[in-house]
């Protein structure tokens, strides 16, 4: 056949038009309908991974953290002479500062070690950030230790007799005045911990953390007076926080019951653990709609309210296991849990969910984002392998299109 012998057999001018039309249309359809589909099933599994991830943190994360922090305390508790509160406090906030001073060159040395065909320098990288993972452990223990101790040490000071009822009085001064200052400084999203924080394990999760002003390591001065005053400032006055609603807790939640107390607090702190999750998307939509300070101010109540939550759920399980876990043999106890708690958390690929660190500012995330609870985990398992999955299926629809064969236009009829 001649290369324009087809010519003969193509229909007139206008019927042509009208068949171009119809095969334009139709996919165009098809695609609407699919992409549809594609969302209304895109928003299914995001729900269902979220009610799935506050799962995980609540009932997973939160109590192996916790486990970790009572054991690792514990065993400090038992050699008390050989952690005096002050110099805790002290060294706990000085390793803090070196390693957030270090940590760009920290994540700049474990980079290339994370590549293809660098198996020995990953083993490597993955045994030194465990290590790291431990001692920054260790050093938030000693500085929240010390912090509790010398609050402690100077109510006793004030007040020496336990049942003065001015005791209650005097913390909840200390607990007012941090939690101004916490507000002044805007931080209140410091307060919280698992089960409203996940974090994985990485090497930018691992090194990289914010500081109160964001200053670059490029300005020297600036930066080392930055990390100082985020692990000094903000991480004690979350420390005094802490403590003062963990005491007043104590004085007033059945003192002379600990069993019923600790349950008590493990029922309430999960039930408000439970309301503040179901709250995250009308919280969302109300903070997007609003600016400046009523922002701010709702932003905060949110987050205060997620801490005594927190505080009310690390107190129960804390409680709980002293009172059940080996009560006569502290030390296995406290070594056993340790132990178990951090492996656990390894394994699972969280173990820096145990690290208090970083600074994050209130209110300073764009639209509602500021009052999401950073707790991804499913999530960040399910969107690496959805690019992966999504590349294979656009690769096998371009072969599929590769394949067939150039069309007439009356073959497309």
């Amino acid at each position: 056949m001649p290369p324009n012998g087809a010519d003969n057999l193509l229909p007139n001018e206008p019927l042509i038009k009208v068949e171009k039309t119809v095969t334009i249309e139709k996919p165009e359809k098809s695609e609407h309908i699919e992409a549809d589909n594609d969302a209304t099933e895109c928003d299914c599994q995001e729900l269902g991974l979220r009610a799935g991830d506050a799962v995980f943190a609540s009932v997973v994360v939160a109590p192996l953290v916790v486990a970790v922090w009572r054991s690792s305390l514990g065993n400090m508790e038992l050699h008390a002479n050989m952690f005096p509160y002050a110099q805790n406090f002290i060294l706990g906030i000085l390793i803090h500062c070196c390693f957030s001073i270090a940590k760009t060159r920290l994540f700049s040395r474990s980079v290339d070690a994370w590549g293809e065909g660098k198996a020995g320098r990953w083993l490597r990288e993955r045994v030194l950030s465990r290590f790291y993972t431990f001692i920054f452990i260790l050093s938030n223990v000693m500085h929240w230790r010390g912090g509790w101790g010398l609050m402690d040490t100077m109510v006793a000071a004030i007040l020496p007799n336990d049942q003065d009822p001015h005791r209650p009085v005097l913390i909840a001064t200390y607990l007012i005045v941090c939690v101004v200052l916490i507000l002044v400084l805007r931080s209140t999203r410091n307060l919280l911990a698992p089960p409203y924080i996940v974090v994985t394990d990485g090497k930018h999760p691992t090194y990289i953390f914010t500081t109160r002003f964001q200053k670059s390591s490029k300005e020297t001065a600036l930066y080392i007076l930055d990390c100082v005053f985020s692990a000094t400032v903000v991480g004690s006055l979350v420390v005094f926080v802490w403590r003062g609603l963990f005491a007043l807790i104590d004085i007033y939640l059945y003192p002379d019951d600990p069993a019923k107390s600790c349950w008590t607090s493990l029922v309430v702190g999960y039930s408000v653990v439970v309301v503040t999750f179901s709250l995250q998307a009308p919280m969302r939509w109300a903070v997007a709609r609003l600016q400046g300070v009523p922002r701010l101010l709702i932003a905060d109540v949110y987050h205060l309210l997620s801490f005594a939550s927190t505080v009310n759920v690390w107190r129960g399980v804390w409680g709980l296991l002293d009172i059940y876990f080996l009560p006569d043999s502290p030390h296995l106890s406290n070594w056993s849990c340790l132990i178990v708690s951090l492996a656990l958390l390894m394994l699972l690929n969280c173990s820096n969910s145990i690290l208090v660190r970083g600074v994050y500012i209130d209110a300073e995330e764009p639209a509602g984002e500021c009052v999401i609870f950073p707790c991804h985990y499913l999530r960040l398992f399910i969107h690496k392998k959805r690019p992966k999955r999504q590349k294979a299926l656009d690769l096998t629809k371009k072969m599929e299109d590769a394949s067939v064969p150039l069309q007439t236009p009356e073959a497309k009829v």
